[in-house]
């Protein structure tokens, strides 16, 4: 038995001794196609050579400073994520992780409008902080006795099956408008900040249709609340767009990035507009933590920016994601313990059923055919949303460098394995 915490049951039995790209090696030199991008951090790959350069200057310059003290990848930083994201939102701050991030966002937009009230999306997932992880509801919120109070939730436009029973497939935003209908009800007027996702990623890759982000801003900003966009999982081409908020056309008064940002590296921001930052300052804000601000992951940031604009990689990911999507597709047609695909750019959910008519979730069948995949050599991930309402889902992120023959291999291992399991 190994001596770690286990924290999020049981270990891979599978020891990791190297990566590269969209493979991982293992002690005993089998060969692992990642399709999960390690924690969907892997934005471009494992240990990509630019990274390892960026780290190597860093550890001929400075690692780690007090947070107070600033640095020049730190600073070249906020101006590269000032010119990638919509204008106004210029003003950032670097931290660790999303979680971390999300705390950030929410603390900032407490402190400026003066409320405490947040609003956000069942099937969500926004971190396993204190704060943040009052603010996930796929997952991590039972046995440990009452999160942060003051957070609220509105139904997640989950189509395939609709939280109030009203849509069958197509969402048309009735859940948006309830839920706000409901929390209008409860609120006591100190309101504060509605956060989502630009795709709901552990909730079972939950794409929301056309014009609900604009409508939810429209919503939070009509209550005189702040918008939060969690881009943790959707930044940095995943989506096929710079940005997830590039797609659905809206700018959010604060927006939150960790995941894709380092490369593999743990680092986070929260970016927000001038006049927020003021009002914070102004009001007193204090979040300082003991790797904020720190300039080796900074420098793998600039690294992963680099790449990301210079290769083009969200063109690379939507023509790869169409590749992708088809595959799964096909699949569908050949396996009645598929129900639903649906995804974009290079973030897909594969929604597993035990019948297309019932459409209950094949939770054991989850289990069974991420472990009959791993041990033919493709790693997957499968989301059960338990605490957002039962489901079964792969969610299939590989790097945005991915290989159409990667694709093609991952597609046929799949096939087989549900060929094999008789479904």
């Amino acid at each position: 038995m190994s001596p770690l915490i286990r924290y999020s049951g049981e270990f891979s039995p599978d020891v990791i001794a190297r990566a590269s790209g969209s493979w991982l090696e293992t002690v005993d030199g089998r060969r692992l196609l990642d399709f999960t991008s390690g924690q969907i951090c892997a934005t471009i790959g494992h240990n990509h050579p630019r990274i390892a350069e960026a780290i190597r200057r860093s550890l001929d310059t400075a690692i780690h400073l007090n947070s107070r003290f600033l640095s020049p990848p730190v600073l070249e930083l906020a101006e590269r994520l000032a010119a990638l994201l919509p204008p106004g939102l210029d003003h950032s701050m670097f931290v660790s992780t999303g979680g971390e991030a999300n705390e950030g966002a929410v603390r900032i937009a407490k402190l400026v409008t003066g409320g405490f009230e947040v609003v956000a999306l069942t099937r969500s997932w926004h971190g396993m902080t204190a704060g943040s992880q009052a603010l996930t509801f796929s997952a991590g919120r039972r046995g440990h006795g009452p999160t942060v109070p003051g957070v609220f939730t509105v139904p997640a436009p989950y189509s395939y099956r609709c939280p109030i029973r009203h849509c069958a497939d197509t969402c048309d935003m009735t859940c948006l408008e309830v839920g706000f209908e409901l929390y209008d009800e409860q609120t006591t007027g100190a309101r504060a900040a509605v956060i989502a996702e630009p795709v709901l990623s552990s909730g079972g890759v939950v794409v929301p249709p056309p014009g609900y982000l604009a409508r939810l801003a429209e919503l939070a900003r009509e209550r005189g609340m702040l918008f939060i966009l969690d881009e943790a999982q959707t930044g940095f081409g995943r989506l096929g767009a710079m940005f997830g908020m590039d797609l659905a056309g809206v700018v959010p008064d604060l927006v939150t990035l960790s995941k894709t940002f380092g490369g593999g590296l743990p680092i986070g921001a929260v970016t927000t507009t001038a006049a927020i930052e003021e009002a914070a300052y102004e009001r007193g804000l204090m979040y300082f933590t003991s790797h904020q601000s720190d300039p080796l992951p900074a420098a793998a940031a600039l690294a992963v920016i680099d790449l990301v604009v210079a290769d083009d990689l969200a063109v690379r990911a939507a023509k790869a994601g169409e590749r992708l999507g088809g595959r799964l597709r096909e699949l569908r047609e050949r396996h009645e313990a598929i129900g639903e695909v649906r995804g974009l750019g290079l973030l897909w959910g594969v929604e597993l059923v035990e019948d297309r008519e019932s459409r209950e979730p094949a939770a054991e069948l989850g289990d069974v055919l991420t472990d009959a995949c791993l041990s033919c050599g493709l790693s997957l991930n499968i989301t059960k949303g338990r605490a957002a309402g039962s489901t079964a889902c792969l969610r299939i992120a590989p790097p945005l460098t991915v290989s159409d023959d990667e694709i093609d291999t991952a597609a046929e291992i799949i096939d087989d394995a549900l060929t094999g399991l008789g479904r």
